[in-house]
């Protein structure tokens, strides 16, 4: 809820950080942390009244005070930002699960295939890949099992340098396309490392091609400058990249294309710089979100349905 004290001259709000908190029921405990402690206290009535007749009740008020706090801890307890419980539960989840991936379709299951030499011991073979997306279009629509999606990449802009009524401009206007939006939707904000050496040796070669001595100079100092930047700093640049999908029962071959030119209509009119990605560009962009410390390839990747083909090479004869 947001306070009066907290509405200022120029119209804006302070909203909460914690807005996506669950709701506190009683005690300050959520619906989850009161329904693990009534499951806990059934137990331990059930286990009161099973074994206090052949068991001394002084052991089970001290087992009941040891399980009990055990559970409290689990209950209010957090780490990594999650509650102690769910932790836990992606702790065995990720125990039982397979470490090795493959993308060939085939199960462990299956066995291992002849040019594999077995391997020796308890070793877990690789499990099948199953990725989200199933197919990239060359237009950038990206099969999502029975659904499509559309990658948006898109520039920041800074608020500190607007004005009052600038900056309650764009945020009702930000808030107009968020209104919009009847379609699940995704705002990613990475911040990827910058190869500024190669580029320095990029500017470095082309230093020697200038037609001037003075250009050449130019060039070879802002090569200079960016190999002294990439020795001493670790440059960022920021990414944000908005996905889009179609709405459940919205038919039609590019619905998320559509969905994507519309937000990219609607965040020009804020002053944002934003172009729907197509095939090549949201596959890289999967790419790099998949591993964003590896630089992308010189000549790029293929898209998934590209026919790649291998012009043949005459040898000569002795």
């Amino acid at each position: 809820m947001i306070k009066d004290d907290a509405i200022d001259a120029a119209g804006r709000a302070r909203m909460p950080a914690d807005v996506d908190a669950p709701d506190k029921v009683a005690y300050g405990l959520t619906w989850r942390q009161l329904a693990i402690l009534a499951v806990a206290g059934l137990l331990f009535y059930g286990a009161w009244n099973g074994l206090r007749t052949v068991v001394p009740p002084q052991a089970i008020v001290f087992a009941g005070v040891v399980v009990g706090g055990v559970v409290f801890g689990l209950v209010v307890g957090r780490r990594d930002g999650l509650p102690m419980d769910v932790w836990l539960l992606h702790a065995i989840r990720h125990s039982r699960s397979h470490k090795a991936l493959s993308s060939s379709g085939e199960s462990a299951a299956a066995g291992v295939p002849e040019w594999v030499q077995q391997p020796k011991g308890r070793i877990p073979l690789p499990a099948p890949l199953r990725l989200p997306a199933d197919a990239i279009g060359a237009d950038g629509e990206i099969t999502v099992g029975g659904d499509r999606a559309a990658i948006v990449a898109a520039t920041n802009i800074n608020l500190t340098l607007r004005t009052a009524a600038e900056q309650a401009a764009l945020i009702e206007g930000f808030g107009r396309w968020l209104n919009s939006l009847s379609a699940p939707t995704q705002v990613v904000v990475s911040a990827q490392p910058v190869d500024l050496a190669s580029h320095a040796r990029a500017v470095s070669d082309a230093a020697r091609t200038q037609p001037h001595p003075a250009l050449e100079a130019a060039c070879a100092d802002h090569a200079a400058f960016l190999a002294d930047l990439a020795q001493h700093r670790d440059p960022l640049r920021r990414q944000v990249l908005v996905v889009t999908r179609t709405a459940p029962g919205e038919h039609g071959s590019h619905a998320a294309r559509r969905r994507a030119d519309d937000s990219v209509r609607a965040l020009s009119g804020l002053g944002v710089t934003a172009r729907t990605l197509d095939g090549a560009a949201a596959t890289a962009a999967l790419v790099a979100a998949a591993d964003p410390y590896r630089p992308p390839r010189p000549g790029g990747l293929a898209a998934p349905d590209t026919v790649i083909t291998v012009t043949p090479t005459n040898s000569k004869k002795p």
